[in-house]
Parts: structure tokens; C-alpha cells; sequence
């Protein structure tokens, strides 16, 4: 049993997403990563042998739990079960930070496996503060949520998806998860200026950041990037997350991988360049 006042925050280094063909590796030889990160929804069951393995883990390391089915935006009604699971898990791990996407991934009884886009207007943003106040009521506690990637716009948006963010940051007083990655896909997809994005995200809102590789989709009339997390980090999306860095500071940041998942090593030689390029761009700006 995790000891209740046992939290331990999550450092400005880079952590890596612990998946499950890694989970051994890291109970064994206690690698050097400062902190890793899972998925809430994988250890909702209590007890069993992942639950075994993650308190194992956070024995030796900070957690961050990082959601995916929450749903904050489906406009019928929160996911109260799904959240109550979620608040469950959390008082048991004290996981140093908590997570989801703003957008939406279900209706009725009906819940997809996917993370769909929010129209950004003035109703989306009240529902999504009345949500993440909600959720953030129950856990006890602020959480992060995370600008998610996505492949259509809606034609009846009103807010720019950067102030829309802020904004609920601010009037929710969570943080943001700032995903470099679906900003620079995001960019690609709707034809934006990722720099701008980041230009108007304040320094203060933003707890933690986001790695990853992204695919391209072939055959189309028009590019498109898919959030795929099964490539190494490309470097156009290195060099948006050293400018984020001279922009908004050294940030707890992750690398994430899902798909097509490659050796431990592989992930670490990714987070030590993240470890690099923060610090490097960080004393240059100092």
C-alpha cells in the first residue's frame, strides 16, 4: 500500500511512457529515468498482477497517470463512474500529476476508442470548465489537460484553439499538458503557425509537455499528420520543443511511444535528448 501523504511531484526532466513490454526491464535494472507516466484506464481494475507491477514501480519513481476515456466534453453528461475509478486509483498511486485531453469520445451509451475534436465557441469552453472543475472537485486535487490532435475543424468555431486552452486553464485553474507534437501536427493538418500557438500559451499554465512522432497519411490531395506515438520525435517537432522551452521554461517533459514500440534503450536515447535540448536551450536563455 502506498502511504497516503507518499506523493512525490514530478521533476523538469524528461520521463518516459511506461508501457507494458517494458514494465520487467524497469523493476529489474531501476534505470536512471527520473519519472514515468501510464495510462490511468490500464489499472482501474483494483488488484491483479498490473497493479502488483505499478506499485512496484512507484516504489522506486514518480507517476504521473495520464488519461484517455475520460470524455471531458461529451455533452450529455460526465463520465462520473469512469471518473470515480479514476479518483479511486489516484488516492491509492499519489501519482505526482494527473491528466486528460480536452475533446470528447462518447455519446449516450455509446463510448469510442478515440479522441474526437471540440467545436472551440463559447459553449464548448463553459462545458469543458464546469467538467474539469468537476473532475478536479472529486480528485481533491488540479489536474493537466492536454491540447489533443486532430484531423477536421468546424466551421462554426469561434476561438482560436490557443486562447481556447488558456482559457480554460485560467478559468478552471488547472494546468495545461502542452503536447508539442499535436501542435506541430496541428499546424500541418489546418495550416497555422505553430510558433503562434506556443507565443500565446502563458509560462505559469503550463505543468508538464509532450513528445512524440507522428505519421504521415499517403495518397491524399493533402498532407496530413496522424498523432501516430510509433516513430522517434521528427525534427521539426525538436525544434518547436526548443523554442517552446525559450519560451515558456524547463517543463516536466515525456516521451511517448505506443505503437510499434522499440527497445527500452530506444526511448531512454529519445528522453536524454529531450534532457539536452532543455537544458542547453534553457542556459542559453538564462
Amino acid at each position: 500500500m502506498i502511504p497516503v501523504d507518499a506523493m512525490q511531484p514530478i521533476p523538469a526532466h524528461a520521463g518516459i511512457g511506461l508501457r507494458p513490454p517494458h514494465v520487467a526491464h524497469v523493476i529489474d535494472s531501476l534505470p536512471s529515468t527520473p519519472w514515468f507516466e501510464v495510462h490511468s484506464e490500464n489499472f482501474f481494475v483494483p488488484g491483479g498482477e498490473m497493479m502488483h507491477l505499478l506499485e512496484r514501480v512507484r516504489e522506486h519513481y514518480p507517476i504521473s497517470l495520464h488519461g484517455v476515456g475520460l470524455s471531458l466534453g461529451t455533452g450529455e453528461r460526465l463520465y462520473q463512474e469512469h471518473l470515480l475509478q479514476l479518483a479511486q486509483l489516484v488516492n491509492h498511486i499519489q501519482p505526482g500529476l494527473v491528466s486528460e485531453h480536452i475533446s470528447w469520445g462518447g455519446a449516450g451509451s455509446y463510448h469510442l476508442n478515440t479522441l474526437l475534436p471540440l467545436p472551440y465557441t463559447e459553449e464548448s469552453l463553459d462545458l469543458m470548465v464546469e467538467r474539469v472543475d468537476a473532475a478536479q472537485h472529486t480528485l481533491g486535487r488540479p489536474m493537466l489537460v492536454e491540447n489533443a490532435s486532430t484531423y477536421l475543424e468546424y466551421k462554426h468555431s469561434t476561438i482560436p484553439e490557443w486562447d481556447f486552452v488558456t482559457q480554460l486553464a485560467r478559468r478552471s485553474g488547472c494546468l495545461i499538458l502542452l503536447d508539442i507534437n499535436n501542435i506541430y501536427v496541428n499546424s500541418v493538418n489546418h495550416g497555422f503557425d505553430p510558433m503562434r500557438f506556443i507565443d500565446a500559451i502563458p509560462a505559469d499554465l503550463v505543468g508538464e509537455m509532450h513528445l512524440a512522432g507522428f505519421s504521415r497519411k499517403q495518397g491524399l490531395p493533402v498532407p496530413l499528420l496522424i498523432d501516430s506515438h510509433d516513430h522517434p520525435v521528427y525534427p521539426e517537432v525538436w525544434d518547436l520543443y526548443s523554442y517552446a522551452v525559450r519560451r515558456l521554461g524547463v517543463k516536466p517533459t515525456l516521451i511517448e511511444w505506443d505503437a510499434q514500440i522499440p527497445a527500452f534503450s530506444v526511448l531512454q536515447d529519445e528522453a536524454d535528448k529531450a534532457e539536452q535540448v532543455m537544458y542547453e536551450t534553457n542556459a542559453v536563455t538564462c
